[in-house]
């Protein structure tokens, strides 16, 4: 429903990819880094990421409990006000045991490491699912300073992770979206820096920052509008951000430095690490990387704690809090399997209803994730209780959900405002939930619908 590139217009800042759900087709995240080898060669490094629940697969014949899916990938490589272009095309087979291959949120990782020149290039990365006929693309900016030029010059900030508790995370690897899941215990930043000038050595400065922002769920349909001065309203302070780490290098040594500093993983909230230096000249070359830490498996639902947070469009508030005071992890899943045992009644039944509530929170993850996780912003709030909307109507600044066919009638009819229009230097669609007091019986009925187990039946 809402897709974003990989990258902004603005080639100073990367962002990683946010989550491009399209239902039926394969889910690809990507990042495309422009490096220099240790012997000077340019080189753009391609992470791919295809989420191994999006795919379809088939079951050979001499195994039934074996599930193959078959993807093809292709890279398109194209300069900037240049001639170069390269394009690399691989075949790969998946094979998934059969449970939990329909729903897992793990990825299947393609790196590649194309040979290019110094420059400026669009990146284009294509995946095919072959199985179905569906494809999914993904476009970035990758740029590689030239080791000849002696114009200093400072690659993309490259994002890693590692989580030395699973076998298979020994090493770093490239984080390719926007989102930071906190199950990882520390972070990798990477980026090259040249300079040719024997005579004058080079400083660099590096700040960690960390931006206010609003983390909070989204408040009922029917309280007051937020005001505009509220961090709800403006979504995240860019003006006034915390430094959590702030270090100036020398470099006294000639040619191309390949520099990164390690983290330990870091609290929830919204950062940028970026990179500072002067050219001959005195102007400013600038460099950053931005990137959110969200929930352990985000953006998928699996701790206790994470089934229970999203109640919070169901429950009296007051009672979501003393939920959400249960530290004991066993204790807190026995209160969320109570609080939906104790409303529906039916096992049956209430099975049915959880899954297909914890399938649009992960959903609203997918689609509405900003500077906060998806399910807590006013289109993921909307999005679970009703569902998706049967039409979309959408202006400068505005957008209408309907779930009716007549666009006038209050009950099916939301609308929602954007303070900032999305660009380069905000690059969030933060849309808001016009309030009305006259939503109370509105959301009580549809948390009812919920609480009853009518919603699979209703028709929103």
């Amino acid at each position: 429903m809402l897709s974003s590139c990989a990258r902004t217009a603005n080639p100073d800042v990367e962002r990683g990819s946010l989550f491009q759900y399209r239902d039926g087709f394969p889910e690809l995240r990507t990042s495309s880094i422009g490096i220099l080898s240790p012997d000077d060669q340019a080189q753009i490094n391609v992470t791919s990421d295809i989420v191994l629940g999006s795919l379809i697969y088939t079951s050979p014949d001499d195994n039934e409990n074996t599930r193959i899916a078959r993807i093809s990938l292709e890279i398109r490589i194209l300069q900037q006000n240049g001639d170069f272009s390269e394009t690399v095309q691989k075949s790969f087979r998946v094979e998934e045991s059969f449970d939990g291959s329909y729903t897992s949120q793990e990825v299947f990782t393609h790196e590649e490491v194309i040979d290019v020149v110094p420059g400026t290039f669009d990146v284009q990365v294509t995946v095919l699912d072959q199985t179905s006929g569906k494809a999914s693309s993904r476009e970035s900016t990758a740029t590689i300073p030239d080791p000849e030029d002696p114009q200093i010059g400072i690659t993309t900030v490259r994002l890693l992770g590692k989580n030395i508790n699973e076998e298979s995370s020994t090493e770093f690897f490239p984080i390719t979206t926007y989102t930071v899941p906190s199950r990882l215990d520390s972070l990798n930043f990477q980026f090259q820096v040249t300079n040719n000038d024997l005579e004058d050595p080079l400083t660099v400065e590096t700040r960690l920052l960390k931006y206010p922002a609003d983390k909070s769920p989204a408040r009922p349909m029917n309280f007051n509008n937020y005001s505009p001065s509220s961090l709800p309203y403006i979504g995240v302070d860019m003006r006034r951000p915390d430094v959590v780490d702030d270090n100036i290098r020398r470099l006294d040594e000639p040619g191309s430095v390949l520099i990164d500093f390690k983290y330990d993983l870091l609290d929830i909230g919204t950062y940028r690490f970026e990179v500072e230096t002067e050219d001959e000249n005195g102007e400013r070359i600038y460099r950053a990387r931005d990137f959110s830490v969200l929930s352990e498996n985000y953006p998928n639902i699996q701790t206790p704690r994470e089934l229970a947070e999203p109640l919070i469009y169901l429950m009296d508030r007051r009672d979501h809090e003393e939920m959400m005071q249960i530290q004991d992890p066993d204790s807190l899943k026995e209160a969320v399997d109570r609080f939906w045992l104790s409303n529906i009644g039916n096992v049956n039944q209430a099975r049915s209803v959880i899954e297909l509530y914890y399938e649009r929170v992960e959903q609203a993850n997918k689609q509405f994730t900003n500077f906060k996780a998806g399910w807590k912003t006013d289109l993921g709030m909307i999005y679970i209780l009703f569902g998706p909307p049967w039409y979309i109507d959408r202006y400068l600044n505005t957008m209408q959900w309907s779930y009716a066919y007549d666009r006038n009638d209050p009950r099916y009819n939301y609308t929602f405002e954007r303070p900032n229009l999305k660009n380069e230097y905000f690059p969030f669609n933060n849309y808001l939930l016009q309030r009305s007091q006259g939503y109370f019986n509105i959301q009580y009925r549809q948390i009812q619908l919920w609480l009853t187990g009518a919603i699979l039946t209703s028709r929103i």
